[in-house]
């Protein structure tokens, strides 16, 4: 049975799939894996959590540690892995963008000249922040993907890339072609 849960838990279970977590280990990979195509804040995470754990998707084990508190790791149950394959072959979701910024394009035509480039400048800083931080998830000096799940995790990475980089070059051209 799929999980119809929210696309949340599904990246989650996906990530506890790769290594056991505490909720902090998952927030910071949620910021250097896999932020290009999904976000998720701190509260979004544990409360998900909280969830998998109460339908027994996940379970928590504690970690005792000497000098420091106890690790609350999640992992992954068989019940959570059977979910997840399901979500995995199932077939995918109709998506549609929502993007605040577009929308803001796309009704500033009553807009000055300047106040336009002055949006599209603002998005330009975060959109070559967002591919510098995604460049740097390259690791250089790691070479190829050894297995399929890190090509595949590879592969995301590098569609964020593309997506940036297709961003930037139409920002160029809507700036350089403004009326």
């Amino acid at each position: 049975m799929v999980y119809f849960g929210m696309i949340l838990s599904h990246v989650i279970l996906g990530l506890l799939a790769v290594a056991p977590m505490t909720g902090y280990d998952l927030k910071k990979r949620f910021d250097t894996s896999v932020n290009h195509f999904w976000s998720a804040d701190k509260a979004q995470i544990y409360r998900t959590l909280s969830r998998l754990v109460t339908d027994g998707l996940a379970e928590v084990k504690i970690v005792r540690q000497i000098g420091l508190p106890d690790r609350q790791e999640h992992h992954i149950t068989e019940a959570g892995r059977a979910t997840l394959g399901e979500w995995l072959v199932s077939a995918p979701d109709a998506h549609r963008e929502r993007d605040p910024f577009l929308a803001r394009i796309f009704f500033s035509g009553t807009l000055q000249r300047s106040e336009i480039l002055a949006l599209t400048a603002q998005r330009r800083m975060t959109a070559e922040s967002l591919l510098n931080e995604l460049l740097a998830q390259l690791a250089p000096g790691e070479g190829a993907p050894q297995t399929r799940a890190e090509y595949m995790r590879f592969a995301t990475l590098r569609n964020g890339i593309s997506h940036v980089r297709a961003e930037l070059e139409w920002l160029d051209e809507v700036e350089k072609d403004l009326p």
